[in-house]
């Protein structure tokens, strides 16, 4: 490796001051995933450290050096996040005061987290950005001493001790080294020392697709900023890569991948099948690119790390990353299917499924000749769509694949419906909440039951992995039929409720 400006940085990690603080995290192989991708899989664990993020690295480095100087004012950064707290959490160690300046839109749970940490909070703009331009007029105008997130070589250090860690741990040697980027400062701390002691272990960088600043700088060799970047991880959501943290990882860095939310979203569970943990989305990012990379070229019998860089994730995040993990594995499909519009058509497109494992199914009686039919299948292979739409075709359906529609996927599934038919409100429509014991084909077999003895008009069902799965099902009936149709349910053996009185029903759906 080149120059004095590596020899530097490789004495500002070796001499760092984290440990007042950090942990050194252990290294935790993925078995599963190991035995899966064919390679030995490690994951660097940042997501135990104090703050549940590797921040608190830099960070502290950061403080501890300005407080050997003589630093007694207090400091400020900004953030929405994990440098938050690891300067809240820092600047307590060593008897600092702290101002961080975080949007008004971060979430309660971070607020809290950085105040717990003795921080000082000041809410001021909408964005990350407003935020911080807030932060350094306050800086200039006070004297505080401001903390860059990434930019800044004690933070760059701090971060690069991590690499030094990997290299006592894993000692019989490591091939590769996946590391998530936002502006760079974890990536060049770790690969540069990397890089100096081991330069024949690949440097790889992972980046969102929609925030890959990275990406952008070495494609056109220069530090460029996006437009407009990903929220969804948010911890690496930087518009433009760091100066200095750029002028060190164009270098050496060996390659960039980028991955998609879906692709996050399947690491966030490869995380947790492995650790029984749950990783942030720009903590599991590393493990995504890993992922990706290994099975796009074809590489075995590597030694290869990803480092899990933090845990803070928002609760409410975890509905949204469960319904996407299956399709970041291809191992789901969403299909539209039309099917004749006549009594029994229904049943008997569900019945071609056979036994798959339906995960949505949403259908609305139309006054056309065919209905359209929003379907989700989960599969255990990536085999498994592609199979189910030969099959399909081969009975004389049309399915369109809606699998990479973000469109579907974030919104149509949910408004699939509509109002009954003129036809049918004229006849009679009866709705009904359907209880029944979750599992493989309880589906279909379901449907079974129902036979074609009363036209079905609206349909929805979704897989909460609960143990019981819930219907809403519709069904044309004029009112003197309505004890019969009673009896026909309670013949199925499963529990329901009538809903045709429902205010929501009412509103939308009649």
């Amino acid at each position: 490796m080149k120059s004095n400006k590596y020899i530097k940085y490789i004495d500002l990690i070796e001499t760092s001051n984290v440990y007042d603080v950090a942990q050194v995290t252990p290294v935790t192989k993925a078995n599963t995933l190991s035995k899966h991708l064919k390679n030995e899989i490690f994951l660097k664990r940042e997501d135990l450290q104090p703050v549940f993020s590797f921040k608190i690295r830099g960070a502290y480095n950061k403080l501890a050096n300005l407080k050997r100087n003589g630093q007694v004012k207090p400091v400020i950064a900004a953030s929405a996040g994990n440098h938050a707290q690891g300067v809240a959490f820092g600047a307590r160690s060593l008897k600092l005061n702290a101002f961080i300046v975080m949007p008004v839109t971060t979430p309660a749970i971070k607020v809290n987290s950085v105040k717990n940490y003795g921080g000082k909070v000041i809410l001021k703009g909408d964005t990350f950005d407003e935020a911080y331009d807030y932060a350094l007029k306050l800086a200039k105008k006070e004297g505080y001493a401001f903390i860059h997130p990434y930019d800044d070589k004690d933070v760059i250090a701090g971060q690069g001790t991590i690499g030094k860690e990997l290299l006592e741990q894993i000692d019989q040697g490591i091939d590769a080294i996946f590391i998530p980027v936002g502006g760079g400062g974890l990536l060049a701390g770790v690969g540069t020392y990397i890089k100096a002691l081991s330069p024949k272990t690949k440097v790889i960088g992972v980046e969102p697709e929609d925030a890959a600043c990275l990406k952008l700088a070495i494609d056109n060799k220069k530090r460029l900023s996006l437009k407009e970047v990903g929220l969804f991880a948010d911890g690496v959501a930087v518009k433009q890569i760091g100066e200095k943290t750029f002028s060190l990882i164009k270098e050496w860095v060996d390659d960039v991948v980028t991955v998609t939310v879906d692709e996050m979203c399947a690491a966030v569970q490869d995380t947790f099948q492995e650790t029984r943990t749950m990783a942030e989305p720009a903590g599991a990012l590393a493990l995504a690119g890993l992922k990706k990379y290994v099975q796009s070229r074809g590489i075995k019998n590597k030694r290869i790390v990803a480092i899990n860089s933090g845990a803070n994730l928002n609760f409410d995040r975890l509905g949204h990353i469960v319904e996407r993990v299956q399709l970041g594995e291809s191992k789901e499909a969403l299909l539209s299917v039309k099917i004749p519009e006549e009594k029994g058509s229904f049943r008997k497109f569900c019945n071609f499924l056979g036994k798959r494992s339906i995960s949505e199914f949403n259908y609305r009686a139309e006054e056309s000749d065919e209905a359209t039919i929003f379907v989700a299948c989960r599969f255990n292979n990536k085999t498994g769509k592609s199979k189910l739409i030969k099959h399909l075709r081969s009975k004389g359906f049309s399915p369109r694949d809606l699998s990479d529609n973000e469109v579907a996927k974030l919104h149509i599934k949910h408004m699939v419906g509509g109002r009954a038919p003129k036809t049918i409100s004229a006849r009679g429509e009866y709705i009904f909440r359907v209880q029944f014991p979750e599992r493989p084909g309880a589906l279909v077999d379901f449907l079974d039951k129902l036979s074609d003895k009363f036209n079905i008009t609206l349909f929805h069902y979704r897989n909460q992995g609960a143990a019981y799965g819930r219907v809403l099902v519709g069904f044309e009936s004029k009112q003197e039929n309505y004890p019969k149709l009673l009896k026909y349910l309670a013949g199925t053996g499963f529990r329901f409720w009538d809903e045709t009185q429902n205010s929501a029903y009412k509103s939308f759906l009649k």
